[in-house]
């Protein structure tokens, strides 16, 4: 396990950028002053010639281009680049003003909301947490919960809400992204809840909403692992089984925006119950609450005496390591099952890396070398190089960075068409 989203200047001193660092082979490629300042936010500086180089335009039309962006106060001209030759001036660089805009991104939980307020040029500004009521709610505590804590950001930023120009928002869940509607979560009591609207109703700002996984996979595309790489997979182990998937460094969500739900894909027929009510899921082998109850009968509890099942999973985990072969068994069986379902996503997508990522991933049973080899025996991989396989512990405030990304994007297809206009 491993950070790898530390934010790091380059050698010159500056910032080293957020966002794919590939370009798209899409046919809907984004408009070109759009694909300038991209460029620029995703190298963290860049000189005009490098803006032609890398998307092979003429100089005049660089000229031309940033000249438009500066003057609409998007990209501003710094002096930082190094000399080729060592002598004469340094060459002038462009980058993102990074307070042109602010955002903020929210990760929902559970047990810990957490939220990031980042700048134009994607760097966190500030960030909160907030501890969760257990339970499924009700979107109006919903929405208290998510007032206090952008209260909380806000004041660590020193900012007002009228500084912010849209939050990201991820959210555990089958959640259409087009529309801002979670057609159903765990998390909440309602199902077909237009969330977008509420919190534009109470907060006076957009809102763009996306399953909590897919959030995750945007803040491995800006600022991780998948930064160059095309195309890639984000599978998470936490209260659910979650899987974001990036096709041509584009985030994918199916015709209508609700795929990928891999810890609901069937693992087996008339198998155990799952929390969306049918039987066999993925994620009823392996999630928390799937662990946590084999692991009442490991450790001999109660079944009657409530206990957080994060508690009961580390007591489960500490025994297995202790020793004790019926905590080990629970968490093998797991592994099993996690082997099935990334053999499953190899087969379908045939992805340049897997990330397993999520609170779980602390339970080095899940992802061990017995986990991988079975991955590889259950896929058909002859002839070709074994798909690799990382593990990034992240916490709650990556989920909310990755947040800021979804933010951030809607944000600045906005501000440049503003400056278009």
């Amino acid at each position: 396990m491993y950070d790898n989203m530390a934010d790091q200047n380059d050698e010159s001193g500056g910032p080293n950028g957020c966002g794919p660092l590939l370009a798209s082979d899409s046919p809907d490629a984004k408009p070109l002053r759009q694909q300038v300042f991209e460029h620029v936010r995703a190298t963290g500086r860049a000189a005009r010639t490098d803006v032609t180089r890398a998307l092979n335009i003429s100089a005049g039309s660089a000229t031309t281009l940033t000249a438009d962006l500066i003057c609409a106060g998007l990209l501003r001209e710094v002096e930082g680049l190094p000399r080729e030759s060592g002598r004469g001036r340094p060459p002038v660089a462009l980058e993102v003003v990074p307070e042109a805009r602010y955002v903020i991104g929210i990760k929902l939980s559970d047990e810990t909301h957490s939220a990031v307020l980042s700048d134009f040029a994607g760097r966190p500004v500030a960030d909160a947490t907030l501890p969760s009521s257990p339970g499924r709610k009700s979107l109006d505590t919903v929405l208290e919960e998510i007032d206090i804590l952008i209260d909380r950001v806000l004041k660590d930023a020193d900012m007002s809400l009228l500084e912010i120009s849209a939050v990201g928002m991820g959210i555990p869940g089958i959640v259409d992204h087009d529309t801002g509607t979670v057609t159903w979560s765990p998390f909440l009591i309602e199902t077909e809840v237009d969330i977008r609207t509420a919190f534009m109703a109470r907060f006076g700002m957009p809102v763009y909403v996306d399953n909590d996984t897919n959030v995750l996979s945007l803040a491995e595309l800006w600022f991780g692992a998948g930064r160059t790489i095309a195309d890639f997979v984000v599978v998470t182990i936490e209260n659910g089984v979650g899987m974001g998937l990036v096709l041509d460094n584009r985030l994918f969500r199916g015709a209508r925006g609700m795929g990928l739900e891999l810890g609901h894909t069937k693992v087996q027929l008339d198998g155990a119950l799952c929390r969306c009510g049918q039987r066999g899921c993925l994620e009823a082998y392996l999630a928390d609450y799937a662990l946590a109850r084999e692991a009442a009968t490991a450790l001999d509890r109660n079944p009657r005496t409530p206990q957080s099942p994060y508690v009961m999973l580390d007591a489960l985990f500490a025994q297995a390591k202790s020793g004790n072969e019926a905590a080990r068994t629970i968490f093998r069986r797991a592994g099993r099952y996690l082997s099935l379902g990334l053999s499953n996503v190899i087969q379908l997508f045939d992805p340049g890396l897997i990330i397993l990522s999520g609170e779980r991933m602390q339970y080095d049973y899940l992802y061990s070398k017995e986990v991988l080899a079975e991955m590889q025996k259950l896929t058909l991989s002859d002839g070709r190089t074994p798909c690799e396989v990382e593990v990034h512990a992240w916490g709650g405030m990556i989920w909310a960075r990755g947040a800021t990304a979804l933010a951030l994007e809607a944000v600045t297809a906005a501000a440049l068409g503003e400056a278009r206009g």
